[in-house]
């Protein structure tokens, strides 16, 4: 009988010899540096085909067809109609007699307008927001990595801008990816949200001081970190971007250093309220006036940055796959959250009640978990599980990954930002449902919210 002949796996009868001599040489702390400034090379290129002649980011333009069908609720045919009936508006550009007419964004912003004041009063032209109510924060947060968490930020700020929303973004996470998507440029730490932190301390320990002095105390010195800080606005740091309306306040590396200064500070000063840092500023800074919508993308860790984002938000949104692993992962988060706020609660009311001042209590308009990269063919009983533990808590629409959403990642693109003749037409149609979808549950949450606020407001005045 003939011997049976298989191959073997490849991790057998591997040559020790060969093996030495593909491996290369011994890498220090400099072989470091030059992957860096390989992989820099690398995200240059990448970026550099989505950029223009000045190097930076420009944002496609919008056929009639996307316009009437995505972004103002109008007939094609009503649409051309009122454009040659006023020829101030923008009329748009085709590259052919007779071809398709194309619009830059702020030519569709200018659009909308139009329709809003001369259009049905039936239909929704401008997105809600009630008159006199603050901008929300959102903060979009997971500490496991790979869970679509800056895209699903990035996207949902895309939405709102093409809904008309005045969109902000801030990027917490000192890897700079969201940066990286609305191609932003951060030299450096004081480019980033961190003086806006270092300036809400120097700002306490200004008022510590003016106590300290009363009772004849030393004050604390201001140190040049936080002498510069007090010099610098929220405006100081906003980027534009290359959407009309998105603006962006960045991050890069040096960022991190804020998750080892902050515990200095907290230890210089314990009356110092960190969580309170970021929203102070954005409040004082007029933000929430200026801006819809502002959407923060936090590290994907429970650090002093993710506190800070965490505790300003008013929406949370934790994206997570239909997997075990990422919902096991994702419990532990929200116990790390309950753990984590409800310790600063306890330690922030045992002073509160000693001095008979009122208790701090933090307080979230909505909280969603969200399923990300859904394949219904693989992950539906997981899914329906989750639904079931989760109740209210999990978003029932799951967000599903299709071709479009591959290939604009490939891209360095946001979906919106892809050009649909790039793709074939049903699966953009189906790439862009998805993400549409996910929008249209976020804005129900949104618009709930401000409603709330504002019968609560009304409420309080009536």
């Amino acid at each position: 009988m003939a011997s049976e002949t298989f191959d073997l796996p490849p991790y057998f009868n591997i040559d020790p010899d060969k093996a030495m001599e593909e491996l290369g040489a011994a890498t220090d702390s400099a072989g470091f540096a030059r992957i860096a400034e390989a992989c820099a090379r690398g995200r240059a290129d990448l970026a550099g085909r989505g950029l223009n002649q000045e190097g930076r980011k420009t944002l496609r333009m919008f056929s009639t067809w996307e316009i009437t069908r995505y972004l103002i609720p109008v007939a094609a045919a009503h649409f051309r109609r009122v454009l040659r009936q006023n020829p101030a508006l923008p009329q748009g550009r085709s590259a052919s007699d007779g071809g398709a007419k194309w619009f830059t964004l702020d030519e569709v912003l200018r659009l909308r307008a139009h329709f809003a004041a001369e259009g049905s009063q039936a239909k929704e032209y401008r997105p809600y927001r009630p008159e006199g109510q603050p901008a929300k924060i959102v903060a979009v947060a997971n500490f496991k990595g790979g869970v679509g968490k800056t895209s699903t930020c990035a996207h949902l700020a895309m939405s709102a801008a093409l809904d008309g929303y005045r969109v902000l973004v801030v990027d917490l996470d000192s890897q700079g990816s969201m940066t990286s998507i609305f191609g932003g440029r951060v030299e450096d730490e004081w480019s980033t949200v961190f003086p806006l932190l270092a300036r809400h301390y120097a700002s306490h320990l200004q008022r510590d001081n003016r106590a300290r002095s009363d009772r004849g105390e030393d004050p604390l010195p201001l140190d040049d970190t936080l002498s510069e800080a007090l010099k610098i606005g929220a405006q100081d740091l906003i980027q534009k971007t290359h959407w009309p309306n998105i603006d962006l306040i960045g991050a890069q590396l040096n960022l991190y250093w804020a998750e080892f200064q902050i515990p200095v500070w907290r230890m210089q000063s314990r009356g110092w309220k960190l969580w309170d840092a970021l929203t102070d500023r954005l409040e004082a800074d007029g933000l929430l006036d200026e801006y819809d919508i502002i959407f923060l993308d936090t590290p994907p860790a429970l650090g002093y940055l993710t506190i800070n984002g965490l505790a300003a938000a008013d929406i949370l949104l934790v994206p997570l796959g239909a997997s075990f692993l990422e919902f096991d992962s994702t419990g532990r988060f929200f116990d790390m959250l309950h753990s984590t706020f409800s310790s600063i609660e306890e330690v922030e009311n045992m002073a509160a009640r000693a001095l008979g001042r009122e208790g701090l209590h933090f307080e979230w308009d909505a909280v969603r978990a969200v399923v990300t990269r859904y394949d219904s063919s693989q992950q539906a009983e997981l899914a329906a599980l989750m639904q079931v533990y989760l109740g209210s808590v999990l978003s029932p629409h799951r967000q599903d990954f299709t071709a479009l959403i591959g290939q604009a990642g490939e891209q360095v693109n946001g979906i919106y930002e892809a050009d649909y003749r790039d793709f074939n037409r049903e699966t953009y149609v189906r790439g862009r449902q998805a993400f549409d979808a996910t929008y249209a549950a976020f804005k129900r949450l949104l618009v709930g919210v401000w409603r709330r606020d504002e019968m609560a407001q009304d409420d309080r005045t009536g």
